[in-house]
């Protein structure tokens, strides 16, 4: 695909409404994987720019493609076909160590399940991930930042779903990440412990400019987003772009 013709008529994912460079650019992002005697195109052809500082949802039924799409994102996988540039790096062609480097440095995923080791506090499980940061804040701060700065030396059997889930936040931009990746945060969470941990994810959005996309089913979440794309087998369908973002706290589900 050139140039010429996706700035003459940008498709569903591409933004032109974003500020200054993309931190990802994405076009004609292909994932197959093979299923029988067949194939499944997990992706087909995604065209996709997202900046710095966004907060986007991923909307789309289950099979759409929205999980695919984070995961090669976020270095998980790996395009089959296609281009995904990170800044100055090919993704789609980068290495093992190339992938990893990125994976440690520049994003921060956060999942349905929290993934905490239970024999450590809150406070130990993120300076697992400062010890080992370029750049990191202080544990403390990234868990103050998430609501839980009373909480620094509770194992994670003492806290609530939704607490375990800020931990799990705050330990993933504790390393200042540009990115941060969250696939159905609130799934495993009733709608007042949900709330709550949207209102962290806001919060890092705002206060850290971090890159945040959110994977949901839920079209109420939308409401929060500077942009909402919707996938559908393997395709984006449509984009939304939000004039006033709705805060966490005021949504109805």
């Amino acid at each position: 695909m050139q140039s010429g013709a996706l700035a003459a008529a940008p498709p569903p994912g591409v933004s032109s409404e974003g500020g200054g460079e993309p931190i990802f650019q994405a076009r004609e992002l292909t994932k197959v994987y093979p299923s029988g005697a067949g194939e499944i195109r997990a992706l087909d052809g995604v065209d996709l720019d997202l900046f710095a500082g966004e907060l986007v949802v991923l909307l789309g039924a289950s099979g759409s493609g929205k999980s695919t799409l984070l995961n090669i994102l976020g270095g998980l996988d790996t395009p089959t076909a296609g281009q995904l540039r990170y800044r100055g790096l090919d993704l789609a062609g980068a290495d093992e160590d190339q992938l990893t480097a990125y994976r440690r440095d520049s994003v921060g995923f956060v999942f349905q399940f929290y993934n905490l080791i239970p024999s450590l506090t809150g406070l130990e499980n993120v300076a697992l991930i400062t010890d080992i940061a370029r750049d990191p804040m202080a544990p403390e701060t990234a868990l103050e930042l998430v609501g839980l700065g009373d909480r620094l030396d509770h194992f994670p059997s003492q806290l609530s779903g939704g607490q375990q889930q800020r931990v799990a936040i705050a330990r993933a931009i504790a390393k200042r990440p540009e990115v941060l990746l969250c696939d159905e945060p609130t799934g495993a969470l009733d709608v007042k412990t949900g709330i709550q941990v949207l209102e962290a994810i806001e919060r890092v959005n705002a206060e850290l400019g971090t890159l945040t996309v959110v994977i949901t089913h839920n079209a109420i979440i939308a409401d929060m987003a500077d942009r909402v794309i919707h996938l559908s087998d393997g395709h984006i369908i449509d984009l939304q772009h939000n004039r006033s973002r709705r805060p966490a706290s005021s949504l109805a589900w």
